[in-house]
């Protein structure tokens, strides 16, 4: 018998216990306030099963915390306004703040702080005794003080600690192996260590400071560190060293060990010969032996800077010694694969891959990548940086073999690899790339061959009947079509492309970029923009700007990143025939307002003999153009009254200065953002009437 069912069924008769499930399952922020919107009990259930909280109040309201957010284990304290400042310094009880604290979020295990002194961690850390996961955030100076006193509350009360990240925590080196000596049971109960530091490129860990961390920390899973390879300085990493690192920690599967001198170096010069003037002190059979000693091995990172020969046989040892192994980041690594007649070797035998990248390998050819090409089928993130000898062909192959797996692609100072010609070799997969980084250089490289030999600059792209026509001879010209029939290569749209970044040198315009190729992205949401170079050597600047207005043709665009801290020049008077950072600024942010953001973090230009990075007066005015703009985030500093230029944006929501340079400022300077300041700004940005 046919039985009537009710049809008149609410969203509200899900039981409680799978509607909270649903909302667990919901990680945006803005889609998760939405939902509590709604009704009341959805604003109970949002609240009761948000377990990650990024705070982004005033210091000075920190005691007006909801007390509904108690499931909350995963807590951000790291950008409070104003940035940089101690969290607990705008109570008179700093105890009393720091316990109000831990009774509005009693669950926390993972916690992101700034530690600008050891008071910080004095206070929080007694309160979450249970915390297993934190990372300190510091870019201002270290304070005098002993040596690991940064780091002794919090290992004398969270006992449960297994991870701990200081990648962005200013520290001196000296500091962490006596604090990890001191307490054993912290030490053996780590898995997790970060100290690839940022903040401090100038500095790595010696030999032995690896070492005394290492033996002290013997179940390390994760380990990342910044070293000295330079055989030229006392205490450098070599071969034997990484041996006893493998030794010390046999459970290793995530291995980041970087050059300090990689972190903020600039970008390569494509000419030179790939070749460093001194060898590391790294032998073959060592690195054979080390790679025997971490058998559960997933993820390797060796940026060496200095130059290892011959690395084929030990690479390709790499793939019986860590059979789990599946990214790989190899630097100034060279003979890592011959490719004679495309047979697999060396680093091509790493069948297993799904990353790689390789950096400033002098002699990988055309015929090498293909090799890697055949040999790793699984590779889906390809990166080459800083190779002199591959084409436009070998990547065109890579491409053409991978075009099933390969998602996202970066090339980087390769010397036959400009733009175009990149753009051209990734062909194959237009329609299968997300991610993808390319170099803005607009002059042809040489090509061989029965290529031509041509130099255009951006004077060549102004004839859009000639796109790429300028450059291309009979074989250029060969266009690849698409057949749903058959294995043919993507047509010109970029239709799974998400994310774009580029790397373009001081001077250079934005404006031929769509007619390199990049014209068709329906997808692309975020732009990442890096700028480089010395602005003193320049003394003209283009009335146009930069080119930012010809990104409108990408529909999608809502996020950018545009980072002018390695373009260098004059903040305060420049010297006669050249200009100072305030006409470079309207140059770079010339025609951001026609373009529908929603997100910017913007990195102003600096001058290194003042270490002065600051919003100018144009730069304030063409940001408050972007009538879309809802988060705004200036790495840098900025006047008071060029900021309240920002309150014209009707839908500005989150704003903040952030100093994440070292040194950050210590003191408030008389004309720029202070804590009063800041709190002027958020006041008047808070009263205002947000559209949505």
């Amino acid at each position: 018998m046919a039985r009537n069912f009710n049809t008149n069924v609410h969203f509200h008769d899900i039981p409680d216990a799978i509607l909270s499930s649903i909302f667990s399952l919901i990680t945006d922020t803005r889609s998760r306030n939405a939902m509590s919107l709604v009704c009341l009990k959805w604003h109970l259930i949002e609240r009761s099963t948000r377990t990650c909280l990024s705070l982004r109040g005033n210091i000075r309201d920190l005691f007006l915390l909801p007390t509904c957010f108690r499931a909350v284990t995963n807590l951000d304290l790291s950008l409070v306004s104003p940035w940089g400042r101690p969290i607990l310094d705008s109570s008179p009880n700093t105890t009393l703040l720091a316990q109000v604290l831990h009774c509005t979020f009693p669950s926390v295990v993972t916690l992101t702080v700034y530690a600008r002194n050891p008071s910080i961690l004095h206070l929080l850390a007694p309160q979450w005794p249970n915390l297993r996961r934190i990372k300190l955030v510091r870019w201002h100076m270290r304070s005098l003080t002993t040596l690991g006193s940064d780091f002794l509350a919090l290992f004398e009360h969270c006992h449960s600690l297994a991870s701990l990240d200081l990648s962005h925590f200013y520290c001196w080196t000296e500091d962490l192996p006596p604090a990890l000596e001191a307490y054993p049971s912290i030490a053996a109960s780590l898995s997790h260590l970060n100290v690839l530091n940022y903040t401090s490129a100038d500095q790595g860990f010696k030999s032995h400071e690896i070492l005394a961390i290492t033996s002290a920390c013997p179940n390390l899973r994760e380990f990342l560190a910044a070293c000295i390879f330079d055989h030229r300085y006392i205490g450098f990493v070599g071969d034997e060293t990484l041996l006893s690192l493998a030794t010390n920690c046999p459970r290793l599967s995530l291995l980041h060990l970087v050059d300090s001198s990689s972190l903020s170096a600039a970008r390569g010069d494509p000419d030179n010969d790939g070749y460093t003037t001194e060898d590391a002190r790294i032998r073959q059979t060592m690195l054979i032996e080390m790679f025997s000693a971490l058998p559960l091995l997933e993820e390797l990172v060796l940026d060496v800077c200095h130059n290892v020969r011959d690395t084929g046989v030990a690479l390709e040892m790499l793939n019986s010694k860590c059979p789990r192994l599946k990214s790989l980041k190899l630097g100034q690594f060279h003979g890592i694969c011959k490719g004679i007649d495309a047979r697999p070797d060396g680093i091509a035998l790493c069948s297993r891959l799904e990353s790689l990248s390789i950096k400033n390998c002098a002699d990988l050819t055309d015929s090498g990548l293909i090799s890697i090409s055949l040999g790793c089928p699984r590779l889906t993130k390809f990166e080459v940086q800083g190779c002199k000898k591959i084409t436009k062909l070998g990547m065109t192959k890579l491409a053409s073999i991978l075009r099933k797996t390969l998602t996202e692609v970066k090339i980087s100072c390769c010397k036959h690899l400009n733009t175009v010609t990149s753009l051209q070799a990734l062909e194959p997969i237009r329609d299968c790339l997300q991610r993808l980084h390319i170099d803005c250089v607009w002059e042809m490289v040489e090509q061989s061959g029965s290529e031509a030999t041509s130099s255009a600059k951006y004077d060549g792209f102004k004839c859009s009947d000639k796109r790429r026509g300028i450059w291309e001879d009979a074989n250029l010209k060969k266009k690849y079509k698409y057949n749903d029939n058959e294995n043919g290569y993507a047509s010109s749209t970029w239709a799974k492309l998400q994310c774009l970044s580029l790397w373009i040198a001081v001077g250079e315009l934005l404006n031929p970029l769509v007619l390199a190729g990049l014209d068709d992205c329906p997808m692309l949401e975020e732009i990442q923009i890096k700028v480089e170079g010395d602005c003193r050597h320049q003394s003209r600047l283009s009335p146009d700007g930069f080119g930012l207005s010809f990104l409108q043709c990408y529909p999608r665009l809502s996020k950018m990143h545009i980072d002018c801290q390695a373009a260098i020049g004059y903040a305060l008077t420049a010297p006669s025939g050249h200009a100072d950072l305030s006409p470079w600024e309207r140059f770079y942010l010339n025609g951001i307002g026609r373009l529908n953001l929603t997100e910017l973090n913007y990195w102003p230009p600096q001058d290194i003999d003042y270490n002065k990075r600051s919003l100018s007066l144009p730069a304030a005015g063409l940001l408050a153009q972007c009538r879309t703009m809802r988060k705004l985030f200036v790495h840098g500093t900025a006047n008071e009254h060029f900021m309240m230029f920002l309150l014209k944006v009707q839908t500005l929501r989150d704003v903040q200065l952030r100093e994440d340079y070292y040194p950050a400022p210590e003191n408030d300077n008389s004309t720029e953002m202070r804590i009063d300041s800041c709190s002027r700004f958020e006041d008047a940005l808070n009263r205002r009437a947000i559209p949505d």
